[in-house]
């Protein structure tokens, strides 16, 4: 800036030294935009008045211009790269999209200056070196003890990346994995997980009526949604390290039977915790350096038309990557038709 001062200021002062006001009315040019050709002599006192505000407007605007070129040549050379890790085909149509659902992020994604995202299918990356740079990495797929990322080489490969700061963000089933097996390292790296026998999955209609004050909140307004929104997550003791981002209150009768003990559908301790608000969406930022969140929606392919809900994702993964995200949240459209496309071939399977 002090650069671009001296730059500028050294460039008025010899236009200044060429000026030169005649006596009587003269057609002449500061050479700077201000035209004195109707200037009479009364007025000549005025014009090295006029000469050092446009200087100084002028000044002002080329550093503005060097700022923006200054950032936009920052941006470039600091790009961010995601990889998002879609599952293979599972439930029926329209139902755990998880192709459609990563490259309809991608395609948002790719639009944003500086974000670059690689979609990688059927659960994991067939070359490893993909994760080479990687400033974030979000995984989309069916869970449990099939999870695709919990085999001990994957974990390892993922741990490796995590102690480097890497973001990492895991959307609906991709939340549940085995207690002894990922539990453990989901519980460290994205804040919290499914826990069979512990959380439950059903669906309802959850109104999210307030959000919290966070970066992954930005442009997104209050709104209510159909999901399979599994909760009562397994997190740290006391939340500790762990932000709720989507919290809502479940109907009760989504908790299941008295007495029940189910893996999935309702335990004595999800019966306890009637009528109270429970986790759907959460964030971390890690002891290593790096941020994590889980999210339990995203069993409905149709639910990534709805602005608010796509919003959220979109803001969780430029926030895991570090990255900046807008006062207003990312931007974003996806049109019915869009939703339509690269939809796995399921035929009638339920």
């Amino acid at each position: 800036m002090q650069f671009a001062w001296h730059f500028f200021s050294a460039i008025g002062a010899r236009r200044l030294r060429r000026f030169h006001v005649a006596p009587h009315r003269r057609k002449f040019e500061c050479g700077i935009g201000v035209n004195a050709a109707l200037l009479s002599p009364p007025f000549e006192g005025n014009v090295y008045g006029l000469m050092i505000m446009n200087l100084r407007s002028f000044v002002l605007k080329s550093i503005a211009v060097l700022s923006l070129l200054s950032f936009a040549l920052t941006a470039v050379g600091a790009d961010k790269k995601i990889v998002l890790i879609a599952g293979r085909a599972s439930h029926g149509s329209g139902q755990h999209e998880f192709q459609a659902g990563c490259l309809l992020l991608k395609q948002c994604l790719d639009k944003l200056p500086g974000i670059k995202s690689t979609v990688h299918f059927n659960g994991w990356p067939q070359d490893e070196n993909v994760f080479d740079g990687a400033d974030a990495v979000f995984i989309y797929c069916d869970g449990g003890g099939g999870h695709p990322a919990i085999k001990p080489e994957r974990l390892k490969v993922l741990a490796d990346l995590m102690k480097k700061g890497v973001g990492l963000g895991c959307a609906h089933y991709a939340v549940e994995v085995p207690k002894d097996k990922g539990g453990p390292e989901w519980l460290a790296w994205i804040g919290g997980y499914f826990e069979m026998f512990w959380s439950v999955n059903p669906h309802w209609d959850a109104d999210f009526k307030s959000l919290p004050t966070h970066p992954i909140t930005r442009g997104v307004a209050p709104f209510k949604i159909n999901d399979e929104w599994y909760y009562h997550m397994r997190f740290p003791e006391g939340m500790k390290g762990v932000t709720p981002i989507l919290t809502a209150v479940p109907p009760d009768n989504t908790r299941g039977r008295q007495g029940a003990n189910s893996s999935h559908g309702g335990n004595p301790h999800v019966f306890a915790r009637k009528g109270m608000p429970e986790h759907v969406m959460w964030a971390t930022e890690r002891t290593d350096g790096g941020r994590g969140f889980g999210f339990t929606g995203g069993h409905f392919h149709r639910n990534w038309g709805d602005d608010n809900f796509r919003k959220l994702i979109l803001n969780a993964i430029l926030w895991t990557a570090k990255a900046e995200i807008p006062a207003n949240g990312v931007p974003s459209t996806v049109t019915p038709e869009e939703l339509k496309q690269n939809l796995d071939p399921k035929g009638d399977k339920k």
